[in-house]
């Protein structure tokens, strides 16, 4: 029986999961997990930079190979799955030059307007379908402009193509992360030389030239070194291109059964959209701000970010730090026993963005807006969630409008799942039924790529998915309550 490993490295952490396919359903077993927490440093001119802590992802993740390794034997293959955007830059030797920058450093801010001087965003979004956000990699690498670390850069590798690359020595752009860049055709689905010569002009290296080989979902991208499969009992492994966008693979693993559903892979970020055969490369979908994004098996992920449970996250992480620690799961129950609707905020609100004090500058914008500020812990999750789940009912309808689609059920998959206050709020804002779980979607994704490249699974969506149906459970949510306050509140919120 052969075994797959799923490493997938969230914002604040990573796990590793072995799976395997038994009687059509998928069995895992977690075998690692670690924290994944961003580290501020003086960067270029002394100015503090947040950069991720790369070696110690690495750390994890070997811990967790060697965990698999050891609970069940042979490996047959890994696949590495992570959050977009953000890359590692590479010398002529193929070594790492410093830490990746986080996606949520400032350094980014002025660089859509100078790249737009070049390429205006409406051809830019022609050509990539990409949607509007600071931090794409295009971005990063025109603001690293003048960098000795850019000027001294041969290879530019997205997170999980970078681990990948420490695991075979193989450099590649896996397709469905490599669409987030801001830097790929969403036609042709090659790099463009149109917004790479554009890029080049403003960072002052050949950004081209930066840029690995592409390679598609269930392709092999090579064996595990033989020094790094001895050290981790890894021999015979090889490392798989899955959906490396975690989104990708969440996606893959929705156990939709036709063209009328909606999706919401909720976690740190909620991404809400629609599965497609083509992009929407519209002036009205740029201008709505949805994206482009390719998935497994050919599609079109079509799909608006909408910032999630972090701010839930950085609430918790809040009153911890002032010495009032709050248990999630009673707070969800007070939560749900709080009035709804008192209270609501854009939580794509820049004031959001950053780390920091999230109830007080809730309580800021309340009072800005002449809403009553929460006063207390429950009542700031009724806030949180009430606003995440109008944030959520606005993008499926905005989604569906602008792709033509009809909707008639949401799947809501990945951490959220568990939260069933989120989930009714779903329901009831959209007032849809939605249909929670898997909980574990980005790494159920992740694993059954592997397992059709190896032949365990029909290679084609609708078998993987047959085998997410087996395997997880879901909880549908059916809309109530008063479907008028909901539309009264989204009114509010857009003045």
């Amino acid at each position: 029986m052969r075994t797959y490993v799923a490493v997938d490295l969230g914002a604040t952490s990573g796990r590793v999961i072995a799976g395997r396919v038994e009687g059509g359903r998928l069995v895992t077993e977690e075998t690692g997990r670690f924290p994944n927490v961003p580290v501020s440093a003086p960067g270029p001119g002394g100015r503090a930079t947040l950069h991720w802590d790369v070696l110690r992802l690495w750390a994890g993740v070997q811990d967790g190979l060697a965990a698999a390794a050891r609970r069940f034997g042979a490996v047959t293959s890994v696949g590495i799955d992570g959050w977009a955007v953000d890359h590692g830059l590479l010398d002529a030797d193929g070594a790492l030059l410093g830490n990746p920058v986080h996606y949520r450093d400032p350094r980014t801010a002025d660089a859509p307007r100078r790249l737009f001087e070049r390429i205006t965003p409406e051809r830019h979004y022609a050509l990539t379908g990409v949607q509007l956000q600071p931090f794409n990699t295009v971005f990063q690498l025109v603001a690293a402009a003048g960098t000795a670390q850019l000027a001294a850069a041969r290879r530019a590798l997205l997170i999980p193509d970078l681990l990948a690359s420490w695991l075979t020595g193989e450099q590649v752009a896996e397709l469905t992360n490599a669409s987030t860049t801001g830097l790929l055709d969403a036609t042709t689905r090659t790099w463009s030389t149109e917004v790479t010569a554009a890029a080049s002009a403003l960072a002052g290296v050949d950004v081209a030239a930066l840029l690995p080989r592409l390679v598609a979902p269930g392709s092999v991208v090579g064996a595990v070194r033989p020094e790094v499969g001895r050290a981790l009992g890894l021999d015979g492994t090889t490392v798989v291109a899955v959906g490396s966008h975690d989104t990708a693979s969440a996606v893959a693993a929705v156990p939709v059964a036709g063209r009328d559903a909606a999706w919401i892979s909720s976690g740190t970020w909620s991404l809400v959209g629609l599965e497609l055969d083509a992009p929407v490369l519209t002036e009205a979908s740029r201008a709505a701000n949805f994206t482009n994004e390719l998935g497994v098996h050919g599609t079109v992920r079509y799909l608006r970010n909408v910032t999630g449970l972090w701010l839930l996250e950085q609430a918790l992480a809040t009153w911890a730090a002032q010495g009032r620690p709050q248990e999630l799961e009673p707070l969800l129950r007070q939560a749900a026993d709080v009035p709804g609707l008192r209270c609501v905020v854009d939580v794509d609100d820049p004031a959001f963005a950053a780390p920091g004090d999230v109830p007080a500058r809730i309580a800021d914008v309340a009072r800005a807006t002449g809403q009553p500020a929460p006063s207390g812990p429950a009542e700031v999750v009724r806030v949180v969630l009430d606003s995440l789940a109008l944030a959520h009912a606005r993008a499926v309808r905005q989604a569906a409008g602008l792709a033509g689609r009809d909707v008639a059920v949401v799947h809501l998959v990945g951490g959220g799942a568990r939260n069933a206050l989120l989930c009714r709020l779903t329901a009831d804002a959209t007032g849809l039924p939605v249909e929670a779980g898997p909980a574990e979607g980005t790494a159920t994704g992740n694993l059954l790529v592997q397992a059709a490249a190896a032949g365990d699974v029909g290679d084609d969506l609708a078998a993987m998915r047959a085998v997410v149906r087996a395997s997880t459970p879901t909880r549908r949510y059916e809309p109530s309550g008063d479907h008028a306050a909901w539309a009264r509140a989204e009114k509010s919120l857009r003045g």
